[in-house]
């Protein structure tokens, strides 16, 4: 039997027994089926090494246990850093001019939406934009150019504007 198939029935026979034992540890079932998934994704990762275990369910129980807990752990300092900064900001623009804009943004190719949000949304500049998305400043300005070419032409579109002009600055 080979290593994958070794995993593989493992996992037919085990999956749902250890998300049972994980599910009673964590009180969470999603948690607890990510975490169980987490054990397997590691068990494929080193396959030859797995085959060799004694007992290969229980070190899965015990990688599952121990992602479980990291992951209570990093949740739990976020909760924290959370409520040191406050409250978060107040609910975005929901203007009918603002949500036509969101709404011609996701017609977009992501390259374009993706450089318009961090230009001119995060205020983030060409370089920094380029440097984000890891591509070049000249793709950058050209998506920049694309996207805004394209946005004026859905919103020119959309009558959803109080005053029937766009204002889309290059």
């Amino acid at each position: 039997m080979s290593d994958g198939d070794l995993i593989s029935e493992l996992y037919g026979g085990s999956f749902r027994r250890l998300v049972v034992q994980l599910y009673a540890v964590t009180g969470d079932l999603s948690e607890a089926q990510e975490a169980v998934q987490e054990a397997f994704t590691r068990a494929l990762a080193a396959p030859g090494r797995f085959a060799r275990l004694d007992n290969p369910e229980a070190w899965l129980r015990r990688v599952a246990v121990n992602v479980a807990r990291s992951r209570h752990r990093r949740r739990r300092v976020l909760e924290r850093l959370l409520l040191r900064i406050g409250p978060p900001p107040a609910v975005a623009d929901r203007s009918p001019d603002h949500l036509a804009l969101l709404a011609a943004m996701r017609e977009l190719p992501e390259g374009q939406r993706h450089a318009l949000a961090l230009h001119y949304l995060v205020d983030l500049p060409v370089d920094e934009v380029a440097a984000t998305l890891g591509v070049s400043a000249g793709t950058v300005k050209s998506r920049l150019s694309r996207g805004r070419q394209a946005l004026a032409e859905r919103l020119r579109d959309s009558d959803t504007t109080s005053t029937g002009r766009i204002d889309v600055r290059p």
